[in-house]
């Protein structure tokens, strides 16, 4: 049997349709949680943040944070920012931050971070309270 120019281009087309197609998550499908939503007042506060895959429902490790800030615009003062810094974490997926909550209140945090292998960033913005 000899195949023609056309023939060659049906199969190879009805070859591509039967290929899995890749499958690639978008930001939608994770989810930032803070730990604890009321964290104490002060100059050494800890602020834990897990990151979940909401396809597995399991936390997702080593995403790569870029953007952080913290103000208090719940409190219609979203001028008032404190530093936010990076902490090492022993869990899966949890994600530390150490900064100074110099006034009781709400707090938003808004973090923008980066899936391993995943092409869109995972940004969010999470509301805590910060107690004496």
């Amino acid at each position: 049997m000899r195949l023609f120019s056309s023939d060659l281009r049906q199969l190879v087309a009805v070859a591509a349709l039967c290929l899995p197609a890749a499958a690639y998550a978008g930001s939608k499908d994770y989810q930032l949680q803070l730990v604890d939503t009321a964290v104490a007042q002060g100059p050494d506060a800890v602020i834990a943040v897990r990151l979940i895959d909401k396809r597995t429902e399991k936390p997702v490790e080593d995403a790569v944070i870029f953007a952080t800030r913290l103000d208090m615009a719940p409190e219609g003062m979203e001028a008032m920012t404190t530093r936010i810094e990076p902490m090492p974490s022993q869990e899966t997926g949890i994600y530390r931050f150490k900064t100074n909550l110099s006034m009781e209140g709400g707090w938003r945090l808004k973090l923008a971070m980066k899936v391993q292998g995943e092409l869109e960033t995972v940004q969010g913005e999470l509301v805590l309270q910060a107690k004496p």
